[in-house]
């Protein structure tokens, strides 16, 4: 017989890693390609959690990048990078840090070459995301959810 105390194994495994959504845009090619390149960027970042089944879950990750050059979009491109995780024998607290730190850091890495390849294969010069230190979002996440609640997505 079992002791009823004792502890629960924790489990943590990737069942697939996949491109969810992809979208490119360059609303105003070819003319975008004869101006001087300056680029700003304006770099976007959500995370969504979904259960599938116990201790079976997708979560996903997007990146939107709008480029402009001055006021002209020179292109706009979105990724959702989505991952089936096995979580199980977390707390709810590390649950949360899980699937809003530990998931998406590995979910960016791919997101971050489909979007290179998606610029480079629209004309543009590739596009290099830097890292992004998910602990401190995801720390900066609770804070605000502490400071607001009622809000529990995790963005």
């Amino acid at each position: 017989m079992a002791e009823e105390n004792t502890p629960v194994e924790k489990q943590f495994a990737i069942q697939k890693i996949y491109t969810k959504d992809i979208s490119f845009e360059t609303p105003n090619s070819p003319k975008i390609f004869t101006q001087t390149w300056e680029p700003q960027v304006d770099f976007n970042l959500a995370t969504n959690v979904s259960g599938l089944e116990e201790a079976l879950f997708e979560v996903s990750l997007t990146i939107t990048a709008t480029v402009k050059c001055g006021e002209t979009v020179a292109y706009l491109a979105e990724v959702s990078q989505a991952g089936i995780f096995v979580l199980g024998g977390f707390s709810e607290q590390e649950m949360g840090h899980m699937v809003g730190s530990f998931c998406p850091n590995i979910l960016f890495p791919y997101a971050r070459e489909v979007i290179s390849d998606l610029v480079s294969k629209g004309g543009f010069p590739q596009l290099l995301l830097a890292p992004i230190n998910f602990d401190a979002l995801y720390a900066q996440h609770l804070q605000q959810a502490q400071q607001a609640p009622g809000t529990d997505s995790i963005n």
